[in-house]
């Protein structure tokens, strides 16, 4: 499957614009206070690169059921919560079947 930021694919024609698709990742654990900051920073980019993988598997997914071959116009948000140290990745595009 195809995935992109841009509204096309170099090379491609879409044929079909099946929808709207999304993906959301949440981390699922509570992240530990620690006083190595390097230690914390590596942890913390590493559950944020887990969380958009997961994000990303959702909207593939999702656009499988429209029977999508590519996702176009691809949007990635991360919020955090600091009050609990969750982290949500939500990915949004544009299923398409290309040619």
């Amino acid at each position: 499957m195809v995935l992109t930021t841009t509204d096309t694919i170099e090379g491609f024609k879409i044929q079909d614009y099946l929808g709207i698709v999304s993906g959301v990742g949440v981390n699922a654990r509570k992240a530990t206070f620690t006083f190595n900051v390097e230690k914390y920073f590596n942890s913390l980019e590493e559950s944020v690169l887990q969380i958009k993988e997961e994000a990303f598997q959702k909207i593939k997914e999702n656009a499988k059921k429209l029977n999508a071959n590519a996702i176009v116009g691809i949007s990635v948000d991360v919020e955090t919560f600091p009050s609990s140290m969750y982290i949500m990745v939500s990915v949004t595009g544009t299923a398409v079947r290309v040619g």
